[in-house]
């Protein structure tokens, strides 16, 4: 079993940045990611990575803003989100898969994240 645990999420302004990390344990993971929900709507993938790999992937709504990364040497995933707005405001979910082609099975419980105007 894949543990995920996020932390960093917290309230900020419109503008402001934040930096979520999420602590990974157990097998090994292909691709790693962060997935977005806010309540009554769809879970929306943000950003993921391949491990080893580093390609990564954005959703067009973050490009330009959000960073994702990992440190394969403290088994932490990050996701750099600068310039903020309000419609990023959503619980914020870690997820691995380990299988090759990136099929997310294991999920954090969340860090809740929330931007004000």
């Amino acid at each position: 079993q894949v543990q995920l645990v996020e932390s960093g999420g917290g309230s900020v302004q419109a503008g402001g940045s934040l930096r979520l990390s999420c602590s990974v344990s157990g097998p090994t993971t292909y691709c790693l990611g962060w997935f977005r929900s806010t309540p009554g709507n769809l879970r929306e993938k943000v950003a993921t990575i391949k491990v080893g790999g580093g390609a990564s992937y954005y959703d067009d709504s973050v490009k330009g803003r959000f960073s994702i990364s990992l440190d394969s040497a403290k088994n932490t995933l990050y996701l750099q989100m600068n310039n903020l707005k309000p419609e990023d405001t959503a619980l914020y979910s870690c997820a691995a898969s380990i299988a090759y082609i990136c099929e997310y099975s294991f999920w954090g419980q969340g860090t809740q994240v929330t931007v004000s105007s």
